[in-house]
């Protein structure tokens, strides 16, 4: 299975399905973090053939040391028994959706999230209904119960997304090429473009750009005192 049907699989929770990747040896490249969410949601089952594979994921987890690791490893931990319950709330939010927000245009000026459903709302949705006319944006724009503020933090960690991915190219012919791409303006467009020649090096891009973006999803939510609620798998 490769990364984008694991992606599939753990967004509809399809619990045999998971079983067959976390049970098997060769698990994605770069996907760590939809790894340990597929942990997750078996881990009520206790299953014996599962407990190997979430001690590997949280050993791999805490080698890696990417942003938010360490805090799904944690939760993993908390979830099998092996260690204590993280004092953080949780809440049913799609951590791409937050990310886009987090690291998105910082012209759209960040979101919310709604603290009792976990959707994600970029601010433009405020801005269509306040420009509306809808009195309710007002009554619900300070409630700090039910929103949870998401202040854009811009490309920079993307951007540092692209250099990292470069130093782990062992082409040195690559690598040279991709350093020219990031240069100056339109360097994420550039470096897409010039991935292009290379196919599986695109795809691997992808992998290690959204693990990395899953994972400061994460970890932006633990400061914030939350942790992401793993889907509900299926029957």
């Amino acid at each position: 299975m490769d990364r984008d049907e694991l992606r599939g699989v753990v967004y509809v929770a399809d619990a045999e399905a998971l079983v067959g990747v976390l049970t098997g040896w060769d698990w994605p490249d770069h996907a760590l973090q939809l790894v340990g969410d597929a942990v997750l949601i078996l881990a009520r089952e206790r299953r014996d053939d599962l407990e190997a594979a979430a001690r590997r994921c949280v050993r791999e987890l805490r080698d890696r040391e990417w942003e938010g690791d360490a805090e799904l490893a944690t939760q993993i931990e908390a979830a099998f028994g092996w260690g204590p319950t993280p004092l953080l709330h949780s809440i049913p939010v799609d951590l791409e959706e937050l990310a886009g927000v987090l690291e998105g245009d910082p012209l759209q000026g960040g979101g919310r999230v709604d603290l009792r459903t976990g959707e994600v709302w970029p601010q433009s949705v405020w801005d269509y209904a306040e420009e509306a006319g809808d009195d309710d944006v007002q009554d619900e724009d300070d409630d700090s119960e039910h929103w949870l503020r998401v202040h854009c933090e811009g490309s920079r960690r993307g951007y540092r997304d692209m250099e990292f991915f470069i130093d782990l190219m062992e082409n040195q012919r690559v690598a040279d090429r991709l350093v020219r791409a990031i240069q100056g303006r339109g360097a994420f467009r550039r470096f897409k473009d010039a991935l292009s020649e290379w196919p599986d090096l695109l795809e691997a891009w992808y992998g290690f750009s959204n693990d990395r973006q899953r994972g400061r999803a994460r970890g932006w939510l633990a400061a914030e005192g939350y942790t992401p609620a793993p889907p509900q798998r299926e029957p």
